[in-house]
């Protein structure tokens, strides 16, 4: 891909670190965008020191009414351009449906779906116009089925998948690149704080987090469509194309059950 800037939501922790360092790795200029701005700046220093490029910090939650607008609107004022996006910030909630808080619902619909959209219309004109550019949406095997005991964390994956590859057939014959991927369960602290960690049997399951970069980035070069992280999770998706809706719902259920 061609080097130019590439901007990492959700870039205090997990996959965004990664993320930030495999493309600072490779020659682009990063603009780092996360509710952390602490990290983000311990980031931005080890990564300008190690790489020798631009590195730009914005703090904010994208979760709130008018953070992508406003996230876009700081990005002008500093005169940057984005040729490369990133979406990665996202978080899932653990629970029966009808106990979760609702406004914890509303706030991982509005990070997980909402901003995600308003990041990618905010930046296709542009990539369209100048006939270049890329996006990469991170989104999850939880996008291949329902997910009792996780239904609305399982919900928004779904749409990122959709959005995604309408997305990517839309552009790709005007020089932009749209990719979704889908990792697994992964090695990072998304399960804690989704209240989900602890199981012994998700341990087993929680893929290297490095890998999930590496195929993501390598995904969107060749401007895959979708990329699956991980053969068993790819035969997994594969095979929920095949398996009846009422026997995924019960697998997964009783899979949400056992953590």
């Amino acid at each position: 891909m061609t080097k130019g800037t590439a901007l990492v939501t959700g870039a205090s922790a997990g996959l965004g670190v990664l993320f930030a360092e495999a493309l600072a790795a490779d020659g682009h200029a990063l603009i780092l965008t996360a509710r952390r701005g602490d990290r983000l700046g311990a980031l931005a220093e080890r990564l300008r020191a190690a790489h020798g490029v631009a590195v730009d910090t914005i703090a904010l939650d994208l979760a709130a009414p008018g953070s992508a607008d406003a996230l876009m609107a700081e990005i002008a004022a500093r005169g940057l351009a984005v040729n490369l996006l990133v979406n990665n910030a996202g978080f899932g909630l653990g629970g029966a449906f009808a106990a979760q808080d609702r406004s914890q619902l509303a706030r991982m619909i509005a990070l997980n779906c909402r901003s995600l959209t308003e990041l990618c219309h905010a930046v296709l004109p542009g990539m369209i116009q100048m006939r270049r550019g890329a996006i990469l949406n991170v989104a999850s095997t939880a996008a291949f089925q329902p997910g009792p005991g996780m239904a609305v964390y399982y919900a928004t994956k779904a749409f990122v998948l959709s959005l995604s590859e309408a997305l990517h057939e839309e552009v790709r014959r005007d020089g932009v690149r749209v990719t979704a991927l889908c990792p697994g369960p992964t090695a990072t602290e998304f399960f804690n704080a989704a209240g989900v960690g602890g199981s012994s049997a998700l341990s087993k399951l929680a893929g290297d987090p490095a890998k999930v970069v590496r195929d993501g980035l390598a995904a969107l070069a060749a401007n895959r469509a979708v990329k699956v992280s991980g053969a068993a999770n790819a035969a997994m998706a594969f095979a929920t194309r095949l398996t009846p809706r009422i026997v995924l719902r019960r697998v997964v259920a009783a899979t949400q059950r056992a953590r």
